[in-house]
């Protein structure tokens, strides 16, 4: 069999590889603890990793170990031949002829490196091999089918590991970006505040004169028609402020004991000239099991309005609204689905719709859906929007119980 492997060793680098599992290695750190180990275990001249890409469908390096930079310098290489014999064989492959075997992509700059035998493990990720363990020698040996099994384990150790390493290292990256967009959310409403206080007051200075003006001016002709927009233009200014005042604003609901349902129902009757304006047929299903909670009636009140407002604008002619709520089966929440027979959502829309300033209306601010979405949280509640381009919308709203189901409703 020639030069033999340790098999103590061997028991020794699984170990290594397996307590990987259970650090916060990285998956460079990891890469080359493998391709370092798998070295020395054998003796060898070096190794090195290579993982797929399944954009480019290349084998691109993911650590090196006891290999000149020349070498390595020559960039990823064709993945095809190797994997398919990887998968056809299904096993360890030792490749001989370093000059003339098709799987060695720079043969003559492996000849110069002194490497006069290659070993190929496969890594596998479930049943797929996502990249090889290459170890390369600078003199020929033999294996056993013993000593190829322990090796060809290494590697599926190193796979787990790798696994875990790249899931950590995604969820970390995540993490960051949610902090970055944290402290990007919270400079934007420092700023939005200051900007909408300035403007406010001249706004209203606007608003006073134009209206004044327009009580005196001609009952027709280009004058009152210039004042009307005038003061159609600053009302939407103001409502914008409004709204970025709101997003600014970090003030903690005022809770009381209250039941949702009779918000919903004040809200229906403040929108009820919309609902017959635009011949919109309003279908209502609202559970007499919905208990009491702790609300910010106002807050909620305001929430109820952005999402029936959104729902009569995504309506284009007639069309109907669909507002429900109920007990969850388990008893712990309150869920209230506001569903339109509207346009739906586009599929690329839906990551962005509770971002703020984001809007598809000409008009809109994109900042109702936010600050709907942030009233929700701090009910610590749940919204979310189930639609299909189409298909209408339906946005869902969940209220924690928090243990008032004893309590009668109002």
């Amino acid at each position: 069999m020639g030069q033999g492997i340790d098999f103590e060793s061997c028991y020794n680098v699984l170990r290594y590889i397996s307590a990987s599992l259970n650090s916060n290695a990285q998956v460079k750190h990891v890469l080359h603890t493998v391709v370092k180990k798998s070295t020395e275990l054998l003796n060898s001249k070096g190794a090195l990793i290579r993982i797929f890409n399944l954009e480019t469908q290349e084998m691109e390096l993911g650590a090196a170990y006891g290999l000149g930079d020349h070498y390595l310098s020559k960039g990823p290489v064709s993945s095809h031949i190797v994997i398919t014999d990887l998968c056809r064989q299904n096993k360890a492959i030792i490749i001989r002829d370093i000059l003339n075997d098709p799987r060695v992509q720079y043969p003559k700059e492996a000849w110069a490196e002194g490497i006069r035998m290659i070993l190929d493990l496969p890594i596998y990720l479930g049943s797929d091999i996502v990249g090889i363990l290459r170890i390369f020698f600078d003199e020929p040996r033999e294996f056993s089918g013993e000593e190829l099994n322990y090796l060809i384990l290494i590697a599926e150790r190193g796979a787990a590991v790798i696994q875990k390493a790249q899931l950590m290292e995604m969820q970390q990256s995540r993490y960051d970006q949610l902090v970055l967009q944290t402290e990007k959310l919270s400079a934007l409403g420092r700023m939005a505040a200051g900007v909408a206080h300035e403007i406010n007051n001249p706004l209203a200075g606007i608003l006073l004169y134009s209206t004044n003006i327009l009580k005196k001016s001609p009952k027709k002709g280009p004058i009152k028609e210039g004042l009307e927009i005038i003061i159609q233009e600053a009302l939407r200014c103001k409502t914008i402020i409004q709204d970025l005042l709101e997003f600014s604003r970090e003030s903690e609901p005022k809770m009381v004991l209250a039941n949702v349902n009779h918000v919903i129902e004040k809200v229906l009757h403040i929108l009820d000239n919309e609902f017959k304006l635009r011949r919109i047929q309003l279908d209502k299903h609202l559970s007499k099991q919905v208990p009491n909670i702790f609300l910010d009636e106002n807050q909620i009140q305001q929430v109820f309005i952005n999402l029936l407002l959104n729902a009569i604008q995504a309506i284009d002619g007639k069309g109907t609204i669909t507002i429900t709520s109920h007990l969850t089966t388990d008893r712990k929440r309150i869920k209230v689905e506001v569903s339109d027979s509207g346009c739906g959502i586009p599929v690329e829309h839906k990551p962005k719709i509770f971002e703020p300033f984001f809007s598809t209306k000409a008009k809109g601010t994109g900042l109702g859906l936010w600050v709907t979405f942030a009233i929700i949280q701090k009910h610590r509640g749940d919204l979310y929007v189930i639609s299909e381009p189409g298909q209408g919308a339906q946005f869902v709203v969940e209220f924690p119980v928090f243990g008032t189901l004893s309590l009668k409703n109002y």
